[in-house]
Order: C-alpha cells, then structure tokens, then sequence
C-alpha cells in the first residue's frame, strides 16, 4: 500500500479521534453518562460498532468502551523510514475512525435532534432541510429488498463535487440508470453533490435513489457504511459482532464504491481506508497515489486521476459489479431509479386515470397470425394534440402470442405495467388493472415523449423479462372515452374471471407446490414454499407467478414441489414439501408446517411484508407490516420482530406472511385462522378491507373485522383485552392458542 495514502489515513484518524473525544467529553459534562443515545428508529444500536465489535451502545456511557477499543487500533503515525506492509495499520485506522465517527453523528443526534430529517424518505430543499442522516428500519427493510432481487446491484457513496451543476445531474442520472443507489456528502471547495443536483432541480431522496444523508464526510461514511452493515445483518440473519462474516458478506454481496470527487483531505484518505474493510473501494477524479494490488477489496483498492466524465465506468469495472441496463427505445433515461419519482402541481403536462378520467390496463392472448410483434398504435389524441395540464382517458391492450402462452400468465404479465412504465424519468404511474392513475411530467415532453412510447417501454421490457413464454407484443394505446369504455368492459370482464379461477385454486386439490429461494442471498437457510392458498411472505410471489418464472427460468428460483404424501392436513406439512426442503435448506430443516404459527412454522426472512405473532393473554394473534413503526402488543415493533425472526429461521409463536395471504383461507389455518386475529396496524386493515369482509362472511361472523383491535385501542395485552371482551371476540372463547 502507498506510504503517502497508509501515512495520510492514519494522520486523518488520529484528527477525528481527537475532535470525536472532545465532542464526547463535553456531551458527557452537558447530558451525563445515562442519557440515551440512538439512530431514530433503527434496530442494532449503533450498526457498525454492534456489527464489528459486538458492543451495545444505548447511552453516552457506552461509549467509554468503544473510545477505549478505537484508540488501541489507533497505530502511531507513519515514521519517515518505516518498514512495509502499511495496509493493516491503515485499515485499523479506517475502522477506528468510523467507530468513533458514528458514536459522533449518535451525540449530534441528542444535541441537535431536529437537524436530520429524521424518519423521512424525501427531502425539503424548499424549507433548506435535505439531510436525511440514518435511514430508519422501514426504509432499510423496504430498499434492502431491491438487494435481494437485484433491481439495486449497489451503492455509489460519493464525496465532493462535481465540477459543475450540470455536470452533477449527468452523473447522477448516468449511476441511476445503472440501477445503483447515491448516497452523498462531503463537501469540495464549499460544494456538495446533493445541493448541486437541488441547484439542477433534480428530486432527491430514497425514492429516486439520489440519498443526501449529510454535510460531511463522517455522515456520508457512517450512515453508508451502517447501511450495508444492518444489510447484512438483517437480511444475512448475522449477529452483532461477526465482523469476518459481515465484512465478508459485504464485499461478496453488496457491491459498492466510493467515489471521490475532489481535493483528498487526511479526513477522507481515513475514510477511505474504513471503506476498504467493506470491500469498497474508491476511485478518485484528482491524482492521488493508488493502491493497486488486489487483497481485501475485489480488484484495486484506491484508483486516480479518471476523467470526469468517465469515473463511473471505472468504478463499475473496479468494483466487479455487472449491471444489467434496458435497451428501451425512448427518448427519456430508464431504469428503477425512476420508479419512485414523483410528477406534482406545476409539473404535471397530461393526467390520465386517477378518478380525474377512466384508466384501464389489460394483457390478452392472442393467436400468432392474429398481432404483428413491436406494433405500437396511439388511437385518439397524443401530447401534440394537447396542451399543459390536459386530462385523457386511457387504455393501454397488450395482446401478447406466443406457443407458450397460458391464460394464466396474463396476470403476472399485466402486473408488471406499473413498474416497467414507472422506470422511464419523468412518468409517474400508480394501480394496476382499472385504477390505473399516470402523471407526464414537462420534463419528458420537452424531451419528445410521446403516448406511443408507452408502447415501446412494454414490448422491448416485457420482451426482456418474459420472453421465454411468448413470441410476440403488440400495443395499442387508447386516448378516446369511446374506445377506452369498450376496452374497459372487456378487461373487467377478464378481470373476474381470472379472480374466480384463482380463489377457485386450492392446496387439497393441487399437487405441485412451487419453491422461492431468491431470498436465500441474504438469508442462506430460508425455503419458502409457495401453494395456492399460501403466497410468498414477500408478497411478490403466487402460486402463478411462481410456475411463470419457472417456464420463464427453469433453473432459477422458483422450482416445482411434488407436495406428495399428507403428513399432517391441519399443520400443513407433506413428505415432497420436508424432502425439497431438507435439501434447499442446506439439510438445516427437515419439516415445516404452512398453517401453523405454533407449531414449527415456515421459516421467515427479512423480506417479509408482516410478521404474525401469538398473544398468550388474548388467545390469539397480531400481524404488523413493514410500514407500521409503532409499537405492538407482543412488545415489539417491527424492526425488532424482523431482526428476531428473520434470517430464514424457523421461530413457533411468529411466522412472517404477505399481506394477501392475510385474507387467505388457509392463513394459520391450524389454531383456527382469522377467527385469532385480534390486532393489526388500522392503515393495513383499511388496506385489506374489500377482502377482509369477504372472508368474514365466510366464516360466519360478518361483523368480525369491527372486533379486531388496532393502534386506536392499543399497543400492550392488557389495553386491547377489555375491548376484546367488548366486542365479543372469538378468540377469547376458542381452546388456549398455546395447546393448539
């Protein structure tokens, strides 16, 4: 390792431990050693020092300990005649500073609690509010998952500036098309990337990817670094204080670079170093001395002086990381980083659907000779035909043929409109089916869009993702009330006949079950198998879904389960379903049960949409999703339940679920079903509603989802029992859960 970069790193790390420990000294004077200190929402204390040292830091006291630790990895500065290697003392002077610096950010957090947007997905450029400091649980659990699936292969942590606002926006946009996230700070003569893209007028946030989490390089370090150690932690289902494993984990599966833009201070130089450990390395836009050997990073560890304008090839090809970029045929950039941009107020130039108009999206089979494959047709009026602010109905067929083609697949191909559409920058796209709801932003109109691209964006994605099931796409668009009134007709009418013939679909009456292991990345022992009446945990995946990606990708995740011999009809547990998971589970599990809750339920891992769990005084069960970040009546919240269930383990009291499996009929069917729920998040029950009732009147008992408790009533036992009582419940009359 360079003697100049080795002697810079440690220079730096002796610097921040100074300022860190007089920052701590005077918090420990103002507050006292039993004020508590945390991210805001976040599980895993402070994640890199929990992750690498095991220590749980929950007070200023804490601290004591780690301060110790990091001042022992502190090696002396680097003599003029000194000895080689100088690549161990340079890294344990990377760690040492980034223990120190996030146990800093921690103390700015009590000392300035309202100077991040704590809790916060977007940013407040208007209010001059845009750093956005440590991402919470729900934030971690819901981007975490683009991990798995790979629709976010990594992160670009970038420090400095680029040369200019414009310059600033090119790179944003080149990174987001390469699917990756940004996350930013530091500060390059007075200049920050995050305030150069506010100056850009380009959205920044979680939802475009672009995350400005602080001022500083200590903030774009902690927060980035803690970001990929929760990951694997959450996802890996490692613990606090395997460092080998989480370190390992990181430069294997979470591919990331820093890039430095700008003079190279001591201060980024010990950064830097910290960052090695990961696996991340940093390509620079200044000539800096490199580090070029592999060892603990992939390839190189520190490169410099690359061009501007191609810094983000560089990185991409020193990092190792193998991004998948759509050909699609319109004028706008395309990717998922655009998925969660948002068309608002002035920006708006055309409105379709969203209860403003009629929207309607619909996939039909076809015959071959019957569609010509790449026609896209606009019947009615295009942008040209409209001015700013107009309102159009709309009607997006896609007549799809092919000699693989099933009805069933219909589905899940017109399920896939909303994201593929939502990918092109400067559409936004919301519901699915006839709520459809679509934005065109000015922006895309400057740039040419026309109501035909919309076409073009589905025959060459839909072409890209599913073309093992079908030969040809062809899309016509309909702007004209007239036209789009007959399509709405006829999609509704397939609408219900598809719903029938899946609730129709039972797990008695099935025999092939079909696995799901995409998850088995982060959470190596997981098996999720997927039957009719039990989807994924995720929420991603059915029955469907499943048997289309295996037509699509024989060798790929999804595999079919001969669900053979009953073993046990009310658990759910078959002698196909324990042999497929004995060997997928890497011979850890041997049986599992998809009805139970109690008994040996289905393994659970990160990525799961709720989580059930048994409350013993009620006699019954919870379920809490992702988005709900209160606390429960099992005296959890959600990120505390995921991190104590997740990881692919089998935990009996707790099983994690999708949230239509919620309203399934066989949903813990064994210790009696939704007759047991007797709390859940009042935003979920509103959102599962419609199917909810349903399912009462089912059972028999209409008016049972008036009985089920929620935040409203209360978040311990002993609040909602009396209500309970009240209401009746079911569950305080059935056998006692725990001897089901």
């Amino acid at each position: 390792m360079s003697k100049i970069i080795a002697s810079a790193a440690i220079r730096g790390a002796h610097k921040i431990y100074a300022r860190a420990e007089a920052k701590y000294n005077e918090a420990i004077e103002k507050f006292g050693p039993e004020q508590e200190v945390a991210f805001p929402e976040t599980a895993y204390y402070l994640p890199i020092v929990y992750g690498i040292l095991g220590i749980k830091v929950e007070k200023l006291g804490d601290m004591k300990e780690v301060f110790a630790t990091a001042k022992n990895l502190l090696p002396p500065p680097v003599r003029e005649i000194t000895p080689l290697p100088y690549l161990a003392p340079a890294l344990d002077a990377g760690m040492a500073t980034l223990f120190v610096e996030e146990m800093e950010q921690a103390i700015k957090y009590v000392e300035e609690p309202d100077y991040y947007l704590a809790n916060k997905e977007d940013c407040e450029p208007e209010n001059d509010k845009i750093w956005l400091g440590a991402a919470d649980d729900v934030i971690l659990r819901k981007r975490g998952v683009e991990f798995v699936d790979g629709t976010a292969p990594g992160f670009a942590a970038i420090a400095g500036a680029a040369p200019s606002p414009e310059k600033a926006k090119a790179l944003a946009q080149e990174l987001q098309e390469k699917n990756l996230y940004i996350f930013m700070g530091a500060d390059h003569q007075g200049k920050r990337m995050s305030e150069q893209l506010v100056e850009a007028d380009v959205q920044i946030g979680w939802p475009t990817r672009l995350v400005p989490f602080g001022p500083d390089i200590a903030s774009v370090a902690v927060f980035a670094l803690g970001f990929a150690t929760r990951a694997a932690m959450t996802f890996g289902g490692l613990k606090g204080g395997e460092f080998r494993k989480i370190l390992i984990y990181n430069k294997d599966r979470v591919f990331s670079f820093v890039l430095a833009l700008g003079d190279v201070t001591d201060e980024w130089y010990a950064n830097a170093a910290g960052a090695i450990n990961w696996g991340f390395p940093t390509i620079a836009d200044t000539p800096i001395p490199e580090v070029m050997p592999t060892g603990i990073c992939t390839y190189e560890h520190v490169v410099s002086n690359i061009p501007f304008e191609e810094i983000v090839a560089k990185a991409v090809e020193v990092r190792g990381l193998k991004v998948t970029i759509a050909d699609v045929p319109i004028p706008m950039a395309y990717g998922p980083a655009f998925e969660g941009e948002r068309v608002r107020g002035d920006d708006i130039y055309l409105e379709c659907g969203g209860g403003r108009t009629h929207a309607v999206e619909w996939v039909t089979s076809a015959e071959m000779d019957e569609i010509d494959d790449g026609k896209v047709e606009v019947v009615g009026p295009d942008i040209k035909d409209v001015e700013v602010g107009a309102k159009l109905p709309l009607g997006i067929k896609v007549q799809v043929a092919g000699r693989k083609m099933q009805e069933d697949y219909e589905p899940i191909l017109e399920r896939q409109i909303h994201h593929l559409i939502n990918y092109a920058q400067g559409i936004m796209h919301i519901g699915q089916r006839d709520i459809a709801w679509l934005r065109v932003s000015k922006q895309a109109v400057e740039k040419g869009f026309t109501m035909g691209d919309l076409g073009k964006i589905l025959h060459a994605k839909l072409h890209q993702d599913f073309g093992a099931i079908f030969d040809k796409c062809q899309v016509t668009v309909y702007t004209n009330d007239e036209d789009v009134d007959k399509i709405l007709e006829l999609a509704r009418a397939a609408y219900h006949e598809r719903d029938a013939r899946i609730e129709g679909m039972t797990d008695e009456t099935t025999d092939t079950f079909y696995s799901c292991t995409l998850c088995q990345s982060f959470a190596p022992n997981h098996v999720c198998i997927v039957s009719p009446e039990r989807t994924g945990l995720c929420g991603a995946y059915n029955w469907m879904d499943c048997r289309a990606s295996y037509e699509i990708n024989p060798t790929g995740p999804n595999q079919p389960v001969e669900k053979g011999e009953v073993i046990d009809a009310r658990l759910g547990q078959w002698k196909g379903c324990n042999d497929f998971l004995y060997q997928a589970s890497r011979q850890v599990y041997d049986h599992y049960n998809f009805y139970s809750i109690v008994n040996d339920p289905m393994t659970t891992c990160g990525c799961c949409e709720a989580i059930a769990a048994v409350l013993p005084i009620c006699n019954g069960v919870m379920t809490v999703d992702r988005d709900h970040m209160g606390m429960t009546p099992c005296g959890m919240k959600f990120s505390t339940l995921a991190g104590t269930v997740g990881g692919g383990v089998i935990t009996p009291g707790f099983v994690g679920h999708g949230k239509y499996n919620l309203t399934q009929r066989k949903w813990l069917a064994a210790e009696g079903g939704l007759k047991r729920l007797v709390w859940m998040p009042k935003h979920l029950k509103e959102e599962v509603m419609d199917r909810l009732k349903i399912r009462c009147e089912e059972i028999g008992i209409p008016n049972l989802w008036e009985m089920i408790a929620d935040e409203t009533v209360g978040t311990t036992e002993e609040e909602i029992y009396p209500f309970l009582e009240e209401k009746g419940h079911p569950a305080l009359t059935m056998p006692p859960i725990l001897g089901e």
